[in-house]
């Protein structure tokens, strides 16, 4: 199974995500800002990955203190909370980093050796709980998938999103296991093709068939019914069940309606933002022209051109069939089923 990060002799270790399919790299880390960095550059991607990189960040904070001063200490702990603001629309690095400084304010009175034992073990529960979590959700989902079926996936929401096993590509993994014969239709997802590069890579290492389409041919897959079942995963869920996720799902959303295929979304509950009541409350990060203007270093585009280049999208409520959770799959009207995770 591919772990993508874990904690092993003091420092974080963490798959590259930008090298792939290319080369395969584990990377050590042992500086919060160089895993900071790490988080802003997608070397580490995916929600779910990404908080527990961010929790990893606070452990990494306070093992970088080496004085016996606990004023310091703390400091040097507040100073590594910022890792949190890394990315603006996954909830779950800022959702992670929240339970860490929680946690870090029940254990402040313990000796500083004592907070980073603490800190480590709580880290290492995030990652653990993410694993189970994932599986939770595969066995959930994946009575929704049919032996037959054609699954759309898009971005990559896959073990390479999480810090195993994954969301999405955990209800196909299911599915698999339980003796389904499915295929994948994995969008290329433009401008950084994690679809490409990266589902397609992790579904090939377990032997899961796929077949890469670009962007652009989701609409006449489903119309050909090659195409039964689209399943995505998600950056940030609003109380209404409106979802971020991946530039270009929300158009893989309408295409699905048109077409009468089901779209679901497979995201753990940390995913959910009490906050946000609407999509319109999410924010969306906006990333640099040359991941559009660029492919591999190389220029694809003419120069001096203006560019937009969002890296999520809201898909409304009403385009969604089900929210698959590791408490079950919720239904529409969603602001009743959310609520219910909330009470």
């Amino acid at each position: 199974m591919i772990k993508t990060i874990f904690f092993e002799d003091n420092k974080v270790k963490y798959i590259d995500q930008t090298l792939l399919p290319l080369e395969y790299k584990v990377v050590s880390c042992s500086d919060v800002k160089k895993l900071e960095v790490a988080i802003k550059t997608l070397a580490i991607r995916g929600a779910p990955a990404i908080g527990v990189a961010g929790a990893y960040g606070i452990v990494l904070a306070a093992l970088s203190y080496k004085g016996k001063d606990k004023g310091e200490f703390f400091n040097v702990i507040l100073e590594g909370e910022k890792i949190k603001n890394a990315r603006p629309t996954a909830v779950n690095l800022m959702w992670a980093v929240e339970r860490m400084m929680g946690f870090f304010e029940t254990i402040k009175h313990l000796k500083i050796e004592e907070i980073k034992k603490e800190l480590i073990s709580e880290a290492e529960r995030i990652r653990e709980e993410d694993a189970e979590i994932n599986r939770k959700m595969g066995q959930h989902g994946h009575p929704l998938i049919s032996t037959g079926d054609g699954v759309l996936t898009h971005c990559n929401a896959g073990a390479l999103a999480t810090s195993e096993y994954g969301t999405a590509l955990g209800v196909i993994r299911a599915a698999v296991d339980a003796g389904k014969k499915i295929r994948v239709y994995s969008d290329e997802t433009r401008p950084l093709l994690q679809g490409a590069r990266l589902t397609t890579w992790e579904l090939k290492e377990d032997d899961i068939p796929v077949t890469l389409i670009c962007d652009n041919m989701a609409g006449i897959s489903m119309r050909r019914g090659l195409i039964q079942k689209v399943i995505v995963g998600a950056d940030r869920i609003a109380m209404n069940g409106d979802t971020a996720n991946k530039i270009g799902t929300y158009q893989v959303a309408v295409l699905a309606k048109e077409n009468n295929v089901p779209f679901y979304v497979a995201a753990p509950i940390s995913t959910f933002d009490p906050k946000a009541k609407t999509g319109d409350d999410i924010p969306i990060e906006e990333r640099n022209k040359d991941e559009v203007t660029h492919i591999g270093g190389k220029r694809i585009a003419t120069e001096g051109i203006d560019v937009f280049n969002p890296a999520f999208d809201v898909t409304p409520a009403k385009y969604i069939s089900g929210i698959i959770t590791e408490r079950g799959v919720l239904r529409a009207p969603y602001k009743k089923s959310i609520k219910k995770l909330f009470d």
